[in-house]
């Protein structure tokens, strides 16, 4: 287990150092998977808008500024055959490697069987004699809704040439929909084939893929908002700074730390957008910034659940327990943040990250159970002694957490649903809103925290004092101990009572009198 862990570190390193990924997909060092009688390299998926007004053509064009508002670039790639390839290999005429094309709606129009049988991607010999392609060519029909698509380019290789090269090309999107590449040949002396170069894919507002771009003006809203939140947190803190809690102190620390996440992810995406290639250097510093703030939010929540500085003024011997959880939570969920936010961007996202996902899943479940078990026992202590201002707040702060898990459970439910029901992405206009959502739901939560314990002039009333929470039976047992009984059978008392007073007097006189008389 730990093996694995620090191999995903790696991982997340290495994606700080390799070149980035992103709407310029970049192709170097990948390799051909055989599916069925195919080779197959998947180049990219991604959402892409219509163009409200297209060049149609898709012919060579070097002129930038006649490129159209919304396309699919093809940039100097070329495929290059290993050199010990055999001779009569190398002569043959039919070496190529084939660039298909096509809108997710026209997914049935790949492939074809000649009676019936399994669906392959090459024309075999049966399809050719049938005539319906040429043997050794990727197999496609022309689509009924999407005129001119699918697309297939083609790049030969001549004689015995190591390297071919396919054409600098643009393809104008025409059409709003998720677009898919791949590069596909169906000859098995290919196996090992290098590709390199790269695709460019743009929207008409930049180059963000369609799922992310609206996350821009998104995270434009969630920076104003938080700068709201903050002004008000802040004049709230310097009113009544003489009465500040150290709890208080620490909502102004996420306050903080969620402006600055919030801006960083803006510029993040204004740059990604202008450039298509995604500045690791803002990247991480806005996944570091998120980790730092939701770790903080969560051991804060969860110290609040325990009572500190409410009901206990220290976490006792737990404290190394919260530590070593929000640490392990921060790493967890740094490496799974870097690895989503730092690795190619496509529409059509894969299974391969829920090595990552599960320990933060794990671990925020452990968040939650602990601080529910806490709130239960604080809640407890606070109705026994009686103290229903601090009461009230953590009655309603109980009310909120449990809001926000059924609510969260209930995204999840929708999540999963939605995943399981959208295979390919064609629902990708509308996947924004997931990601979004967990940020709306942690900034409500941390709107009803600041308004339950916004700096005020008598915040000090819900802070830790020992006498609330002095047993009044222990006191009185201390101050005034049981009577004990004399050798003659009489009750001594040390209270301060006249009465009490007296009676100890009229005994002491009578012990002695009593040593009087052993003297005589």
């Amino acid at each position: 287990m730990a093996a694995r862990f620090l191999l995903a570190v790696a991982v997340a390193v290495a994606l700080l150092l390799r070149p980035g990924d992103a709407s310029v997909h970049e192709y170097r060092g990948l390799s051909f998977a055989n599916k069925g009688n195919a080779f197959i390299l998947h180049a990219g998926s991604e959402g892409l808008y219509a163009a409200s007004h297209a060049n149609t053509t898709a012919e060579d064009d070097e002129d930038a500024a006649a490129l159209p508002d919304a396309f699919i670039r093809f940039d100097k790639i070329t495929f290059r055959r290993p050199e010990d390839t055999n001779d009569s290999v190398k002569g043959a005429s039919s070496a190529k490697v084939q660039v298909l094309v096509f809108e997710i709606e026209d997914r049935e129009m790949i492939g074809g069987s000649a009676y019936g049988g399994q669906k392959a991607i090459c024309c075999t010999s049966d399809l050719a004699k049938l005539g319906a392609c040429a043997e050794g060519s990727v197999i496609y029909r022309p689509s009924q809704v999407n005129p001119g698509w699918p697309k297939l380019f083609v790049a030969s290789f001549d004689g015995s040439d190591l390297i071919a090269t396919l054409p600098s090309r643009t393809i104008p999107i025409t059409k709003t929909g998720m677009y898919n590449m791949y590069f596909i040949h169906c000859d098995p002396s290919l196996a090992s084939l290098e590709i390199e170069g790269k695709t460019i894919w743009k929207n008409p507002t930049g180059y963000l893929p369609g799922r992310m771009a609206p996350l821009k003006n998104f995270f434009g809203l969630m920076s104003f908002a938080f700068v709201v939140l903050g002004i008000y947190w802040f004049y709230q803190y310097m009113k009544s700074w003489r009465e500040v809690l150290p709890l208080q102190n620490c909502i102004t620390l996420v306050i903080t730390l969620g402006m600055f996440e919030m801006a960083l992810w803006y510029f993040e995406y204004a740059e990604f957008n202008e450039t298509g290639v995604r500045p690791k250097g803002i990247t991480f510093w806005a996944v570091t910034f998120g980790t730092v703030k939701r770790t903080a939010a969560e051991v804060i929540v969860l110290i609040v659940s325990m009572g500190y500085g409410v009901v206990t003024p220290t976490l006792g011997g737990l404290t190394s327990e919260v530590v070593m959880l929000g640490g392990t939570f921060f790493l967890a969920t740094e490496i799974l943040e870097l690895v989503e936010n730092l690795g190619a961007v496509n529409d059509l996202s894969g299974k391969a990250r829920l090595f990552l996902v599960y320990p933060v899943a794990i671990l925020d479940a452990a968040f939650v159970i602990w601080i529910f078990i806490s709130l239960a026992k604080t809640i407890g202590k606070l109705q026994a002694r009686r103290l229903m201002a601090k009461l009230n707040i953590y009655r309603k702060f109980a009310t909120a957490l449990i809001v926000s898990v059924l609510v969260s459970v209930g995204w999840i439910g929708y999540e999963i649903y939605s995943k399981s029901t959208d295979v390919f992405n064609e629902r990708w206009q509308h996947a924004w809103i997931i990601p979004a959502f967990w940020h709306v739901l942690s900034f409500l939560l941390l709107c009803v925290i600041c308004y339950l314990w916004a700096p005020s002039q008598n915040s000090m009333r819900f802070s830790y004092d020992a006498s609330e929470f002095f047993d009044r039976k222990d006191n009185l047992s201390l101050i005034r101990p049981a009577p004990s009984a004399s050798k003659n059978g009489w009750s001594l008392s040390s209270t301060p009572e006249p009465k009490a007073t007296k009676d100890v007097n009229t005994v002491t006189d009578f012990e002695g009198d009593d040593e009087e008389n052993k003297r005589e």
